[in-house]
Protein backbone atom coordinates (compact mmCIF):
# COMPACT_ATOMS: atom_id res chain seq x y z
CA UNK A 1 0.00 0.00 0.00
CA UNK A 2 3.11 2.28 0.90
CA UNK A 3 4.23 1.51 -2.31
CA UNK A 4 1.08 2.25 -4.20
CA UNK A 5 1.14 5.75 -2.53
CA UNK A 6 4.02 6.75 -3.11
CA UNK A 7 3.87 5.32 -7.04
CA UNK A 8 0.49 7.49 -6.77
CA UNK A 9 2.15 10.61 -5.64
CA UNK A 10 5.08 10.58 -7.99
CA UNK A 11 2.98 9.89 -11.02
CA UNK A 12 1.06 13.16 -9.82
CA UNK A 13 4.54 15.03 -9.15
CA UNK A 14 5.45 13.86 -12.69
CA UNK A 15 1.37 15.17 -14.31
CA UNK A 16 2.27 18.49 -12.51
CA UNK A 17 5.85 18.95 -13.31
CA UNK A 18 4.67 18.19 -17.15
CA UNK A 19 1.95 21.12 -16.79
CA UNK A 20 3.89 23.41 -15.33
CA UNK A 21 6.79 23.33 -18.13
CA UNK A 22 3.95 23.28 -20.96
CA UNK A 23 3.04 26.42 -18.97
CA UNK A 24 6.57 28.07 -18.66
CA UNK A 25 6.89 27.13 -22.38
CA UNK A 26 3.27 28.63 -23.14
CA UNK A 27 4.01 31.77 -21.50
CA UNK A 28 7.00 32.20 -23.02
CA UNK A 29 6.15 31.95 -26.69
CA UNK A 30 3.18 34.26 -25.98
CA UNK A 31 5.78 36.64 -24.08
CA UNK A 32 7.76 35.99 -27.95
CA UNK A 33 4.72 36.53 -29.83
CA UNK A 34 3.89 39.78 -27.78
CA UNK A 35 7.83 41.10 -28.38
CA UNK A 36 7.44 40.40 -31.85
CA UNK A 37 4.16 42.52 -32.04
CA UNK A 38 5.49 45.24 -30.65
CA UNK A 39 8.51 45.14 -32.74
CA UNK A 40 6.36 44.72 -35.81
CA UNK A 41 4.77 48.15 -34.71
CA UNK A 42 7.59 49.91 -34.28
CA UNK A 43 8.93 48.99 -37.85
CA UNK A 44 5.62 50.35 -38.63
CA UNK A 45 5.73 53.72 -36.98
CA UNK A 46 9.00 54.17 -37.95
CA UNK A 47 8.55 53.62 -41.85
CA UNK A 48 5.58 56.22 -41.32
CA UNK A 49 7.66 58.64 -39.84
CA UNK A 50 10.77 58.60 -42.07
CA UNK A 51 7.99 58.74 -44.82
CA UNK A 52 6.26 61.70 -43.08
CA UNK A 53 9.28 63.32 -42.14
CA UNK A 54 10.78 62.90 -46.36
CA UNK A 55 7.16 64.43 -47.39
CA UNK A 56 8.42 67.46 -44.85
CA UNK A 57 11.56 68.14 -46.65
CA UNK A 58 10.04 67.77 -50.04
CA UNK A 59 7.13 70.64 -49.16
CA UNK A 60 9.97 72.75 -48.06
CA UNK A 61 12.09 72.03 -50.64
CA UNK A 62 9.41 72.83 -53.05
CA UNK A 63 8.83 76.38 -50.98
CA UNK A 64 11.90 77.27 -51.16
CA UNK A 65 12.26 76.68 -54.84
CA UNK A 66 8.42 78.87 -55.38
CA UNK A 67 9.93 81.61 -53.58
CA UNK A 68 13.19 81.99 -55.14
CA UNK A 69 11.46 81.45 -58.25
CA UNK A 70 9.23 84.89 -57.45
CA UNK A 71 11.82 86.74 -55.97
CA UNK A 72 14.01 86.04 -59.13
CA UNK A 73 11.02 86.93 -61.36
CA UNK A 74 10.30 90.34 -59.15
CA UNK A 75 14.14 91.46 -59.69
CA UNK A 76 13.67 90.94 -63.60
CA UNK A 77 10.44 92.54 -63.78
CA UNK A 78 11.25 95.46 -61.57
CA UNK A 79 14.65 96.52 -61.93
CA UNK A 80 14.82 99.53 -59.83
CA UNK A 81 12.89 98.92 -57.30
CA UNK A 82 14.86 96.02 -56.54
CA UNK A 83 17.88 98.88 -56.21
CA UNK A 84 15.55 100.92 -54.33
CA UNK A 85 15.29 98.09 -51.82
CA UNK A 86 18.01 97.14 -51.55
CA UNK A 87 19.68 100.78 -51.23
CA UNK A 88 17.36 101.06 -48.12
CA UNK A 89 18.22 97.72 -46.52
CA UNK A 90 21.85 98.74 -46.91
CA UNK A 91 21.31 101.73 -45.48
CA UNK A 92 19.24 100.83 -42.58
CA UNK A 93 22.26 98.01 -41.67
CA UNK A 94 25.07 100.95 -41.96
CA UNK A 95 22.68 103.11 -39.41
CA UNK A 96 22.30 99.93 -36.92
CA UNK A 97 25.97 99.47 -37.21
CA UNK A 98 27.32 102.81 -36.33
CA UNK A 99 24.63 103.58 -34.36
CA UNK A 100 25.95 104.40 -30.68
CA UNK A 101 23.98 104.04 -27.77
Amino acid sequence: MADELRSTVRKVGTVIEESAGRMADNTKAAAEGLANQAADVVQDNYGKTVDTAKDGVEAAKDAAVAGHDFLRKFMEDNPHTTTALALGIGVLIGVAATRRT
